[in-house]
C-alpha cells in the first residue's frame, strides 16, 4: 500500500504573526527600536560645524586678544564665540564664571552676553513620556495575554479534525494495493457522493455510516482517504482519543462543532479512526451515566440520528476491536455497513510488495512472489517495513540495490529478532539447543500437517537461545489433524531434551504455555473434547468492560475439573507420541542437532534431507507418522487465537 501525504490539510496562512500577547510581534521590534533611537540619534544628528577647544586654550587666547565676541550659557556653562579670524569655537566652562574670566574680557574688550537656551518641547517630555510609554505597554500586554489564554480555554471544544480538501489530487483508490473486494463494497459511497441524484430521484438511502473493521496494519485508514479522493469531496479525519480531555463535557462539545464543521462544507466525509477509545459498550458499570466517554458517545448518537439521507455527509471509521463497540452505534441508521478489511492473500501481497519496491533500487533478479508467498499472515504496514528493513540491510552490507539476501535477513530479524552478539553460550548450552531445535524440526517435517520448516538456528535471536521458523500454508481454518501436529512440534524441543540428556530444562517454557493454551482452547471452545461432547464456553470477559466483575463462572467445579483433566490428557497423549517418534528417528536428530552445532543455521530443505538420508540408512524405520485419526473435526473459520499465523517455537532463555 501506499502512504499517500495529506493534501491540503495544513493550518491556513495567519495574516499576521502574533506574539503571546495577541498583538503583532513586530510592534514590540518598533517600539524597541524607537527607545534605542531616542538615545543614539540626537548625537549622531548633530551638525554642528564649529571647532571645539578646550577651556584652558580658551582663556589663553582671550589673553592673547584673539577672541572677538562669545556667548555663555547660564544652564549648562557652554560657551561659544567668534576669534579674530572669523573662525567660530565652541567650549565647556563653568555654570558660574569668576570675577577673573569676567575681567579679563572686559581688559580685552571682548563682546560677550549672557544667553539663556530654550529647550524643545520633545527633550522636555521624552524623560517622562518615556517610562509611561513602557508602563502603559507592559499593561497592555499582560492583558492581551491574558485575553489570549481565556479564548484558549474557551476554544477547548472545538473540534480538532484535521480538513483534507480536494484543490489538489488526494489519495484514490489506484493508491490501494489488492482489496478489491474492499474496493467494490465501498464504491457505492463514491457513487453517492459523486452522484446524490441518482439515489434520490429512486428513493434509495445510501448507508449513513460505514465502519472499516480488521487487524492493525492493513489500511484502513488510506482506504477511508481513498474514499474522499475518489468522491472529490473534503474529508475531515480525527482520532478517538482527540474527543477525550481532562473537563467534563469537552469530548460532547467537540462533536457538535465537528458535525457543525461537515455541514457547513456540504458534502464531505468524516473519519474517526480507532473508534472504539469512545464508542465502547455503556452502562458497564464504571462510571456511571456521568463518564466523560459515555457523555461523548450520546452525543455522537444523537448527531449522526440528525443526519438527512440528502445531506451528503458519509460517516466512515475504522477500529480493530468491533466487540467492545456499543450496539446502539451499529445499528442501521448510524453505521449501517460494516466492511472487513482483512489480512491480504498471496496475490494483495504481491501486489503490495511491488507498490513498496516502485521506489527503490530493487535487483532484477528478486522474485517477489516467492516473497510473497513466504510472508503469510503480514499486513501492509508489515510489508512496507519488510522493504524497508532490506533496504537498510543493503546499506549495511554496502550494497548499491536490494538483493534476495536482504530480503532474508529482513524477514528473519522481523519473524525472529534482532540477532545478539553479546551472548556467549558454553559447548553444552549450544549442544542442548541444538537437539531442543533439532526436535522442532524434526517433527514438523515428520508430522504430515504440521507447517513446513523455513529455518532453524541455534544463534541467539530476539529473547531466545534458538529460533526454529516456520512458514505456514495460508489457511482460514484449522483441523483436529493440524491442531495435534502443532501441540506435536510444540512438545518436540521438550521430549528431545529428554531423549538425549535424560533431563529437561527450562527451555521449554514458552513452548508449554503455547501448547497449554492450545489444549484448552480445544475443549473449551471448540469441542474437541470426546468427555466434554459439543459444548463450548468462551473466553472470560475483559474486566474493561465491565462484564466480568460480577458474572459468575459458566460451569460447574465438575466441569472445571473435567476440562482440567481433558486438557493434561490431551498434553499428556501427545508427548507420548512426540516420545514415540523421536525414540523411532534417533539417527535423524542426532543428524539435525550435529549440522547445526556445525553450521549454526539449517534450511528446512537441509532438515528434511537430514531425515530421508537416516531413513535410507536403515536406522530410521518406522518413523513415519502414525496414522490413527479418528477423522476431521473444522473448526470455525479464523479462530481468535488459533495456531500463530507465523508460528515460530523457540528455546526459551531463562534458566
Amino acid at each position: 500500500m501506499s502512504r499517500d501525504t495529506p493534501e491540503g490539510s495544513g493550518p491556513r496562512p495567519p495574516s499576521r504573526v502574533r506574539g503571546d500577547g495577541g498583538f503583532p510581534r513586530w510592534s514590540i521590534w518598533i517600539l524597541v527600536g524607537l527607545v534605542v533611537a531616542s538615545f543614539v540619534l540626537p548625537p549622531l544628528l548633530n551638525n554642528d560645524t564649529r571647532e571645539s577647544i578646550d577651556y584652558s586654550d580658551y582663556i589663553a587666547r582671550v589673553s592673547r586678544g584673539e577672541v572677538d565676541s562669545v556667548e555663555i550659557s547660564n544652564r549648562d556653562g557652554r560657551i561659544t564665540g567668534v576669534l579674530s579670524d572669523g573662525t567660530e569655537f565652541t567650549t565647556v566652562g563653568p555654570t558660574k564664571n569668576s570675577e577673573d574670566d569676567l575681567a579679563l574680557l572686559k581688559d580685552r574688550n571682548v563682546d560677550y552676553k549672557f544667553v539663556n537656551p530654550r529647550t524643545s518641547i520633545l527633550g522636555l517630555l521624552l524623560p517622562i513620556l518615556l517610562p509611561l510609554a513602557l508602563i502603559i505597554g507592559f499593561l497592555f500586554w499582560m492583558q492581551r495575554r491574558a485575553q489570549g489564554q481565556m479564548s484558549g480555554i474557551m476554544s477547548i471544544g472545538r473540534s480538532r479534525a484535521k480538513t483534507y480538501t480536494t484543490e489538489r489530487p488526494g489519495t484514490t483508490f489506484a493508491d490501494v494495493a489488492g482489496y478489491e473486494g474492499v474496493k467494490q463494497e465501498i464504491r457505492e459511497v463514491v457513487d453517492f457522493l459523486k452522484h446524490p441524484e441518482q439515489f434520490a430521484a429512486i428513493g434509495a438511502r445510501i448507508p449513513k455510516g460505514v465502519l472499516l473493521v480488521g487487524p492493525p496494519g492493513t489500511g484502513k485508514t488510506l482506504i477511508a482517504r481513498a474514499v474522499a479522493g475518489e468522491a472529490g469531496v473534503p474529508f475531515m479525519s480525527v482520532t478517538g482519543s482527540d474527543f477525550m480531555e481532562m473537563f467534563v463535557g469537552v469530548g460532547a462539545s467537540r462533536v457538535r462543532d465537528l458535525f457543525q464543521s461537515a455541514r457547513k462544507l456540504g458534502r464531505a466525509i468524516i473519519f474517526i479512526d480507532e473508534i472504539d477509545s469512545i464508542g465502547r459498550k455503556r452502562g458497564a458499570g464504571l462510571g456511571g451515566g456521568h463518564d466523560e466517554r459515555e457523555q461523548t458517545l450520546n452525543q455522537m448518537l444523537a448527531e449522526m440520528d440528525g443526519f438527512e439521507a440528502t445531506e451528503g455527509i458519509v460517516m466512515m471509521a475504522a477500529t480493530n476491536r468491533p466487540d467492545v463497540l456499543d450496539p446502539a452505534l451499529l445499528r442501521p441508521g448510524r453505521f449501517d455497513r460494516q466492511v472487513v478489511v482483512p489480512l491480504p492473500e498471496m496475490e494483495e501481497r504481491l501486489a503490495i510488495l511491488r507498490v513498496h519496491c516502485a521506489d527503490k533500487q530493487v535487483s532484477p533478479d528478486i522474485d517477489l512472489t516467492t516473497m510473497a508467498r513466504g510472508t503469510p499472515g503480514m499486513s501492509g504496514a508489515d510489508l512496507a517495513n519488510l522493504v524497508n528493513e532490506a533496504a537498510l540491510h543493503a546499506v549495511r552490507r554496502g550494497g548499491d540495490r536490494i538483493e534476495a539476501e536482504d530480503f532474508e535477513a529482513a524477514r528473519d530479524r522481523i519473524m525472529m529478532g534482532q540477532r545478539r552478539e553479546s551472548v556467549a553460550m558454553s559447548d553444552h548450552e549450544k549442544r542442548i539447543t541444538a537437539y531442543h531445535e533439532g526436535g522442532h524440526a524434526l517433527m514438523a517435517t515428520l508430522l504430515p500437517h504440521a507447517d513446513p520448516v523455513h529455518k532453524v538456528t541455534i544463534l541467539p535471536t530476539g529473547q531466545a537461545l534458538g529460533v526454529t521458523q516456520q512458514l505456514p500454508e495460508e489457511k482460514h481454518s484449522y483441523n483436529r489433524h493440524y491442531i495435534d501436529d502443532r501441540l506435536a512440534v510444540l512438545m518436540g524441543g521438550r521430549m528431545a531434551e529428554e531423549l538425549i540428556f535424560g533431563v529437561t530444562s527450562t527451555g521449554a517454557a514458552n513452548d508449554l504455555m503455547v501448547a497449554t493454551e492450545l489444549a484448552r482452547k480445544m475443549v473449551r471452545e471448540w469441542g474437541m473434547s470426546s468427555r466434554l461432547g459439543p459444548m463450548a464456553w468462551g473466553a472470560n470477559n475483559q474486566v474493561f468492560l465491565g462484564e466480568d466483575l460480577v458474572s459468575s463462572r459458566e460451569y460447574s467445579d465438575e466441569t472445571a475439573r473435567v476440562i482440567d483433566e481433558e486438557v493434561e490428557r490431551i498434553l499428556r497423549a501427545q508427548e507420548e507420541r512426540t516420545r514415540r517418534l523421536l525414540r523411532q528417528s534417533r539417527k535423524a536428530l542426532e543428524l539435525v542437532a550435529d549440522a547445526l552445532l556445525d553450521k549454526e543455521t539449517v534450511s528446512g530443505a537441509e532438515v528434511r534431507e537430514l531425515a530421508e538420508r537416516a531413513a535410507r540408512e536403515g536406522r530410521g524405520e518406522g518413523v513415519s507418522p502414525e496414522a490413527d485419526r479418528s477423522g476431521v473435526t473444522s473448526i470455525a473459520p479464523t479462530p481468535p487465537v488459533t495456531p500463530d499465523p507465523n508460528p515460530v517455537s523457540h528455546r526459551d532463555e531463562t534458566r
